[in-house]
């Protein structure tokens, strides 16, 4: 005895109409297709970490405001990491991740702090962040490819860059950053 599909759907779904189940089966089927990934084996690749050292200052109405504040950037210092290994410039390093990190740059003094206030505005104290944005560069069908990745796969690199080990990367939506690279023996 052979079951109905379409009776079967329609009776696990009574409360939606033929036309709003075939709506919801078609977005779905769509979405997977969008988020589906795909994935490219590699033999030649580079992979950097930029690390960036920036003072901001966060400027709002009164002291006790923090709805709606206003930030100002002063000065930065970068560095790229390729692969895991040591910069020249580095000053800084490695922290905890593995990650070198340029000199410190300059604090703005009060006088810039001040300069950038605006009319009824009060400045806080200038803070230093931290950050970094990955990237990996391989080749592919003789083109050069540069897409944004994270962490895990800068360190997967990292680790199998100096053995010049292949990897197979799994690709995000529309092929537009690298989401994982695991090593092929």
């Amino acid at each position: 005895m052979g079951v109905n599909s379409n009776s079967f759907f329609v009776s696990s779904f009574p409360f939606l109409g033929h036309r709003q189940l075939f709506s919801l089966v078609t977005s779905c089927s769509v979405a997977v297709a969008l988020t589906s990934c795909s994935s490219v084996t590699i033999d030649q690749y580079q992979a950097t970490a930029e690390t960036t050292f920036t003072w901001r200052v966060r400027y709002t109405i009164d002291e006790a405001t923090y709805r709606n504040p206003r930030f100002e950037e002063f000065a930065s210092n970068s560095l790229l990491n390729y692969n895991g290994e040591k910069p020249e410039d580095a000053v800084i390093g490695p922290d905890d991740e593995g990650l070198w990190w340029p000199k410190m740059p300059p604090k703005p003094s009060i006088d810039q702090v001040e300069q950038r206030e605006k009319v009824q505005e009060i400045h806080h104290k200038p803070e230093l962040l931290r950050t970094v944005k990955y990237h990996l560069t391989y080749q592919q069908d003789g083109q050069t490819v540069t897409l944004p990745t994270n962490y895990q796969v800068y360190r997967q690199v990292a680790r199998a860059y100096p053995y010049g080990k292949k990897l197979q990367l799994t690709l995000g939506i529309n092929d537009g950053s690298v989401e994982k690279a695991e090593p092929l023996d």
